[in-house]
């Protein structure tokens, strides 16, 4: 959804005090990583671009590089160029890929 969209849901949540809810499923907000996780990962399997990329961001911060770069290749084959740069900055760093500045330019 759309940052206008996200804020029209927050906004209207707040005005008839509603409990707070995610823009994307409509769910009440997860209250555990584990049900955090759970909803990311069904919304992976339904190809949603920005959950892979949120995966690939949360696995880039653990440390785990290489299933970043899995779930970042897989949203930029999808057409999300937000998951571009971060395989950019994965080449810049070298973080679980060999540096490569082309590479890097390319993303």
């Amino acid at each position: 959804i759309c940052n206008g969209c996200n804020y029209a849901n927050m906004k209207r949540q707040l005005e008839d005090r509603r409990e707070p809810k995610c823009p994307f499923c409509r769910y009440p907000i997860h209250e555990t990583d584990e049900e955090s996780d759970k909803r990311t990962m069904k919304r992976i399997e339904a190809n949603d671009p920005a959950a892979m990329t949120q995966w690939g961001r949360d696995q880039y911060d653990k440390g785990d590089y290489s299933v970043a770069f899995e779930y970042y290749t897989r949203a930029v084959e999808l057409g999300f160029i937000e998951a571009h740069h971060q395989i950019s900055i994965l080449y810049h760093h070298g973080c679980g890929v060999e540096k490569d500045e082309k590479k890097e330019l390319y993303h």
